[in-house]
């Protein structure tokens, strides 16, 4: 395969892994027309598809499928013998059978939950295929196989679901807390508490005390300081009291 029409599916199967979670074993619906021209184009589809995606590829397909290209007779029994197979994929229909397209549209049902790529050349069934979102169709190009690029509404979806228009609260918060693991984002601080109003400190509401004066003569009764007073006696006293001092001792 050339590499330009390699690196087309790779983008392709690229979209469809990073927005609708495509994983390997790729699950290929097959309906009747695609075997049938297969057959015509001698297109190995268990050997060929595998090798165009470059992946593990799990072909199906339905009893739908099978008994219509039954009833179809002897013109499609290569076709049957084809499809056949292939493992059988239990569609619901077992009691009452439906059509190849009407049966692997239900199994699709709204928006692919299996993750289904449809192999058909159905014009009719592929029309309708485009009108659901994440569905890739393959189809035979002569003998070259096709997987065509994502239809309008699988675009459009896909941008809504990035957008976050299309995802609930529940897988809101999923994406947000592994954005929070993969450290993309931090995450919410915890709300601060607020503080309380607190009254004025009582302490600095009491009335400043007055500072009693102790009066000298309190402490004098009290006993707790004594003041000696010195008397300054003048000279000249000083010296009549020691001529006195002598005479008084004799007289006694």
């Amino acid at each position: 395969m050339k590499i330009s029409r390699l690196k087309k599916v790779q983008k392709n199967l690229n979209f469809y892994t990073n927005n609708y979670k495509f994983r390997q074993p790729y699950q290929v619906l097959v309906d009747g027309t695609f075997s049938f021209a297969a057959l015509e184009n001698k297109f190995n589809i268990k050997d060929q598809l595998p090798k165009y995606f470059q992946a593990e590829v799990k072909l199906l397909t339905t009893q739908c499928v099978i008994l219509e290209t039954e009833k179809l007779g002897s013109k499609v029994f290569g076709a049957m013998l084809i499809i056949k197979q292939f493992p059988v994929h239990k569609c619901g229909h077992e009691k009452n059978p439906t059509s190849g397209s009407k049966c692997l549209l239900s199994m699709l049902k709204v928006d692919n939950p299996s993750r289904y790529l449809i192999a058909t050349q159905d014009r009719e069934l592929q029309d309708r295929v485009r009108q659901i979102s994440g569905v890739p169709l393959i189809y035979l190009h002569g003998k070259a196989p096709t997987l065509e690029p994502p239809s309008r509404v699988t675009k459009e979806h896909a941008e809504k679901v990035r957008q976050g228009v299309g995802m609930n609260s529940f897988q809101d918060e999923i994406i947000k807390s592994l954005k929070v693991q993969s450290g993309l984002t931090k995450a919410d601080p915890q709300p601060k508490k607020k503080k309380k109003i607190k009254g004025p400190n009582p302490l600095s509401c009491k009335k400043k005390q007055k500072k009693t004066l102790v009066s000298l003569s309190t402490i004098k009764e009290s006993g707790k300081i004594r003041k000696r007073k010195k008397v300054k006696i003048p000279a000249h006293v000083k010296e009549v009291l020691k001529s006195e001092l002598p005479k008084a001792v004799k007289t006694s």
